[in-house]
């Protein structure tokens, strides 16, 4: 520091304003945000290709309401990426599932059908996993469809650990957004708005699995309003699927 002030005493004044601007531009490129789009790319650069293909696991699901326990629950969940998900309720033989195939969910109670809605899954598994398995052209669509403006992006600080944001600028609350820890380019946090609720999901206790990663614990806040927190346990990667598991045409026994 000395030997610069003492450059700069001695250099004639037009020099000397050029080296601060000089300077300034440099100290401002160095902090330019990346964007959201710039965000997604290092993520699929650093997993495509590499990531687990399929995981199942058990899952104690706590239910909450006006922030007081109401009920705990098992779930058996089954997922093949980049769209295939199962999640079946209770033992074996109740036949109470849900199937997530692509843009639809199937619920059944007791083995029987009883709806077919739009998958209001909030592209959980797509960001969750299924984003490495498409070429990144359509992945960045993917995005653009769940509502995240991947022009926008910023680096913040969560519990301690620095991440990047996708989809909102600094300071903004009400906007989807995707929080991605910085070193390990995993999700943390997700928040969706929409006109009746605000969704906030935190992803946590990650595990390294298999060439990518996988949460263990996922809480989910409705309105500010803990609604639901999942543990997984007795988890398993890359074993094989069959593909009448996510069949809604004819039910079969997941386990």
């Amino acid at each position: 520091m000395p030997c610069r002030i003492g450059l700069l005493a001695i250099l004639p004044n037009m020099c000397r304003f050029f080296l601060i601007a000089l300077l300034a531009a440099l100290s401002t490129a160095t902090v330019a945000q990346s964007t959201g789009r710039d965000i997604v790319k290092m993520m699929h650069d650093r997993y495509a290709g590499k990531w687990y293909r399929s995981f199942t696991f058990s899952q104690s699901t706590e239910v909450y309401r006006s922030d007081s326990l109401r009920s705990t629950q098992t779930w058996y969940e089954f997922i093949r990426f980049p769209e295939r998900f199962r999640m079946d309720f209770g033992s074996a033989d109740s036949g109470n599932t849900a199937i997530f195939r692509r843009d639809s969910c199937y619920r059944f109670r007791n083995g029987k059908l009883r709806s077919t809605t739009i998958n209001n899954n909030e592209g959980l598994i797509f960001l969750l996993g299924g984003m490495f398995f498409y070429p990144l052209d359509q992945t960045e669509t993917i995005f653009d469809s769940l509502h995240y403006n991947l022009q926008k992006g910023h680096e913040d600080v969560w519990k301690g650990r620095s991440v990047y944001v996708i989809g909102a600028a600094s300071g903004e609350n009400n906007a989807n957004q995707l929080w991605v820890d910085k070193e390990n380019l995993y999700p943390v946090r997700m928040i969706k708005i929409d006109p009746q609720a605000r969704l906030e999901a935190l992803f946590e206790e990650w595990k390294p699995m298999d060439g990518g990663w996988l949460e263990t614990k996922c809480s989910f806040y409705i309105n500010g309003k803990l609604a639901q927190v999942e543990t997984y346990y007795d988890y398993k990667t890359n074993i094989t699927l069959d593909d009448r598991l996510f069949d809604p045409a004819n039910l079969v026994r997941s386990h």
